[in-house]
């Protein structure tokens, strides 16, 4: 006797179910083949995305067996790691200066019979359509095939003269160039005609020029042999790309390692030897880290909640079909099938399609990725080299699918074999009370599942974590059907249309429960993203250090500028630059010589805003008792600490513009409007008096400030030096000053504005620094070059600096995948919604017909009914969604808390943020959208039918 009586005829009846339900059935495969999709598409961007040693190599060797490169020590003993990670000279070797370095003959190096082909950058500045630009030209033979896979040939052709490049595409498109166009190197002035267009694989952003060896760096030097006024090149370190006939061996290594020479072998790379026989790893014993990475805390939960996803999405697709066959399992029985034999039934059509959506969902995942690689590669900077399709994961991945499409209709298949085949001929269902027990269950399971998850962000308890956060979601599914019931409470006084779409969901909470279970699984994957997400991104913003005010930019003079320079560069960035406001100049001041200019140690003045002590003055994280402090202070209580004046300015802290260790520059009541977004009158009063203008009242003590300055010249300073015989002196002067608001600390660069006629009267030096304006955007690419060309027609004595902010694009494409990911989902499973019920509904919707109801009533009862599922999903979900989000973040905060306490000035701010705009496309857009589809989509004609005895 068989074990599985009765599959064969299963299954064949299963598939001609499948085939007659088209429409049903597309259905069923389409919520299984989502997720496959996505996973597939996932797993094969990531796999092909991940830079492996191999994939590693390729970019920097190309096909070439090995990179030569000298050390820069000359011809002395070496010792190196076979991947080049780290390298050293052997024990006991003396020391060597490399500035005082003979040469090394790296090519004597390489195995007998290797060709090769050499590559050497050189900064340089070239002209481009809007001006010129700075950017690196590589003396690389591209046209040679050792060069394939590091760089290729996009369009056009390789150089194939000493006056022929090729550009990256970024370059190209970035100058406003294009092949044929011609660009001329400044300095030597030696123009060149761009033949053809190139791109890195490993940096797809990369700025650019190739020529061919010979082609730039030896004529620049004879140029500026013959010219004094050119400025010599300055190029980087030759490197030979080494194609060996038996590749290169650890041997090989070594005898190069002995004359001084490194070298990265693909063969010893991709196959190291043992630790016994590389001299380095055999001292280091286990110091060296494979590079393995552990998955972290966010992905191993997203991950777990994706299975629970996969596994809730089809449940409601089954039921419909279950539904729809219903009859058929009836006649079944009255054949004398048991109900064993009508589970098998159902079970077969969840293997059929599962199997039949696993498999769509891997080749569409795998289509859409080929499809969108050129798009995903440009996102990422990198070309994938070759798509990595492994074929165990993706079979993983299709038996998940077809377990998924088995499991859903598990709960269905249970259900049809305990009905009676009486009700499955008629079409009666019966009733059955909703449990008591398991909305209880369902609480406890929700409450205890959060704190489990909370108790384990905060112990740092990965596996806790993914634990609670399911069992929290498990919770809310078993609350759902009370969840329904009481939504269809809350009809009674709606129209027509929803009242009966509310009643409607909650008297059939068979079918409205799993598809509101499907929607929430998925809008509970993106929140939790998305949260965490957007929790990060607020992290890093607050983390960020400006080198200026938002919406500023900075002209800057260079030391060496002169008044006559700096006027022309005004000149030219009003001429350029669209969308900036008025002028704001500004001074750099010093005392005794210039430390810009005479910058050996004791060489120079110094000038020093005094701190007081005490209350308000000292930062209580540094020095004594700050650790003992950090140890009882809470992430808030630290983060408010270090927003006082006291502490803000202790921090790391960047600035575009040279204003000394005071952090004082000479200005006028403009540059508190203009750069420090200060519009006090009383303020720009009291510098047209004289008074300085104090952005960080920590520094001032009743209404005054200490400025020490130490008047040291150096004897190299003549003209300075002549004036001011003898030893250096020091001058203390205490200044009235005008006191900001506290909310001026954090000025970058600036603490405090001087007049030039009281800088004057205590003796300080002064000069002319460069301008502030107002933008109303970074300057664009043809910009920053426009303003580059006029500059170089005054000389170099000024630069242009902006503040582009910090970029969040991967964190909003990111959550706009997600949300995109999910609302496809809702609908989706709202509209499998919609289609069950219109088939557990014929009986009413016929009444509605014979009564007179015109279509218009079932169309938007079919609009409401969607909307009632996928609106009651997305919250849920949303509910859902915030509990592994805030244990993830617990975990990162209890991180950043010990890391605090370790060094109290470190940052320990881990916000929570909700990703509003995100839950309001899934909340509104999502489910008004699924409803108006439902209801477009409803049929205008309902067949009237014999109704069942």
């Amino acid at each position: 006797m068989s074990v599985l009586p009765g599959w064969r005829a299963a299954f064949r009846i299963a598939r001609r179910d499948a085939l007659r339900s088209k429409g049903r059935s597309a259905l069923v495969v389409a919520m299984i083949a989502l997720p496959v999709l996505g996973v597939t598409a996932a797993d094969v961007t990531y796999r092909s995305s991940e830079p492996t040693l191999a994939k590693t190599l390729t970019a920097g060797l190309g096909s070439a067996d090995a990179l030569f490169s000298s050390a820069g020590l000359g011809p002395v003993p070496l010792e190196q790691l076979p991947d080049l990670r780290t390298w050293g000279t052997p024990p006991g070797a003396p020391e060597v200066d490399s500035s005082t370095a003979g040469p090394v003959d790296v090519p004597s190096a390489f195995p007998e019979g290797s060709r090769y082909v050499t590559e050497q950058p050189v900064p340089a500045t070239v002209t481009t359509r809007h001006g010129i630009a700075n950017i690196e030209i590589v003396e690389l033979r591209t046209s040679d095939p050792v060069v394939r896979g590091k760089l290729d040939l996009v369009d056009g052709a390789y150089p194939e003269g000493k006056n022929e490049v090729v550009a990256t595409e970024h370059f190209l498109e970035s100058a406003g160039l294009a092949i044929g166009s011609r660009t001329t190197l400044r300095g030597p002035e030696q123009t060149y005609t761009i033949v053809g267009s190139v791109e890195l694989h490993s940096d797809l952003a990369a700025n650019a020029l190739y020529a061919d060896p010979g082609a730039v760096v030896a004529p620049w030097k004879a140029a500026s042999a013959r010219d004094d006024t050119i400025v010599p090149p300055n190029p980087g370190d030759t490197k030979w790309l080494v194609r060996a006939g038996a590749g290169v061996t650890w041997a090989d290594v070594l005898a190069a390692n002995r004359k001084g020479v490194l070298v990265l072998s693909r063969e010893v790379a991709l196959d190291p030897p043992p630790d016994s026989e590389v001299p380095l790893a055999a001292r280091a014993g286990n110091g060296f880290p494979d590079g393995s990475v552990e998955l972290s805390a966010a992905v191993v939960t997203v991950v777990a909640m994706a299975v629970l996803e996969i596994v809730l999405l089809a449940g409601p697709a089954f039921a419909v079909g279950a539904r729809r066959s219903r009859r058929q399992l009836g006649l079944l029985g009255t054949c004398g099938g048991d109900r064993g034999q009508v589970r098998a039934v159902v079970l077969a059509g969840g293997a059929v399609l599962g199997g039949i959506g696993a498999v769509a969902g891997v080749a569409a995942g795998l289509g859409l990725t080929v499809l969108f690689r050129p798009l995903i590669e440009d996102w990422s900077g990198s070309r994938f080299g070759t798509l990595d399709i492994r074929p165990g994961e993706l079979l993983a991945i299709a038996l998940i699918g077809l377990a998924t499409g088995i499991l859903a209709a598990l709960a269905p298949a249970i259900v049809a074999g305990r009905q009676s085949v009486l009700e499955s001929l008629t079409g009666r269902r019966g009733t059955r009370r909703s449990s008591r027990v398991l909305p209880v269950v369902g609480c406890v399971a929700l409450a205890g599942g959060t704190a489990l998850a909370v108790v384990g962000g905060t112990a740092g308890d990965t596996q806790l974590v993914v634990g609670g956060s399911i069992v929290a979601e498990l919770g809310v599914l078993a609350c759902i059907p009370v969840i329904v019931g009481f939504i269809g409470r809350l009809g009674s006084r709606l129209p027509l249309s929803p009242r009966m779409a509310l009643r409607d969901a909650a008297r059939n909470r068979g079918r409205t429960a799993p598809a509101v279970a499907a929607v929430m699984a998925a809008v509970a994957g993106t929140v939790a993203i998305a949260t965490y997400t957007a929790g990060v991104t607020a992290e890093h913003a607050y983390d960020y250090v400006p080198t200026l005010t938002p919406g500023t930019v900075a002209l800057v003079g260079a030391s060496e500028a002169k008044d006559d320079q700096l006027l022309l560069a005004r000149r030219a960035v009003e001429q350029n630059l669209a969308g900036i406001g008025d002028r704001a100049d500004f001074g750099r001041v010093w005392a005794g010589s210039d430390c810009s200019v005479y910058y050996e140690e004791d060489g120079c003045g110094t000038v020093e805003l005094v701190k007081p002590t005490g209350k308000d003055h000292s930062c209580p994280l540094q020095g004594a008792g700050a650790g003992k402090l950090a140890e009882g202070l809470s992430a808030d209580a630290h983060k408010r600490l270090m927003g006082t004046p006291a502490c803000v300015d202790e921090y790391i802290q960047g600035s575009a513009f040279d204003s000394g260790t005071a952090k004082i520059v000479v200005g006028d009541a403009a540059v508190l409007t203009s750069y420090a977004k200060l519009d006090d009158p009383a303020a720009a009063k009291a510098l047209a008096d004289g008074t300085p203008v104090l952005l960080n009242p920590a520094y001032a003590q009743d209404g005054r400030v200490t400025l020490k300055a130490v008047h040291t010249y150096n004897e190299a300073d003549k003209e300075n030096r002549k004036l001011h015989p003898g030893r250096a002196r020091t001058t203390t002067d205490r200044l009235d000053v005008y006191v900001a608001p506290a909310q001026y600390a954090a000025t970058p660069g600036i603490r405090m504005i001087l007049p030039q006629r009281t800088a004057d009267r205590i003796g300080l030096h002064t000069r002319d620094h460069g301008s502030f304006y107002s933008a109303a955007h970074p300057p664009t690419d043809a910009e920053q070059q426009a303003v580059s060309a006029a500059f170089a027609q005054f000389g170099s004595g000024a630069y242009l600096q902006s503040e582009y902010g910090q970029s969040s694009r991967d964190e909003d494409v990111v959550l706009l995948i997600l949300a995109l990911f999910a609302g496809v989902v809702t609908l989706g499973a709202a509209t499998i919604t919609t289609g069950l019920a219109k088939a557990d509904a014929e009986a009413d919707l016929t009444t509605l017909s014979a009564v007179g109801a015109p279509p218009r009533v079932r169309r938007t009862l079919s609009g409401f009914q969607c909307l009632v599922v996928a609106l009651t999903g997305v919250l849920l979900g949303t509910v859902a969604g915030i509990v592994p989000a805030v244990s993830l973040r617990l975990i990162d905060l209890r991180e950043a808390m010990k890391s605090m306490r370790a060094q109290p000035m470190d940052s320990a701010y881990t916000p929570i943020v909700m990703p509003w705009e995100t839950i309001g496309l899934l909340a509104l857009a999502v489910p008004v959208l699924a409803g108006l589809l439902a209801a477009l989509f409803a049929g205008k004609r309902l067949t009237l039918t014999r109704r069942a005895m």
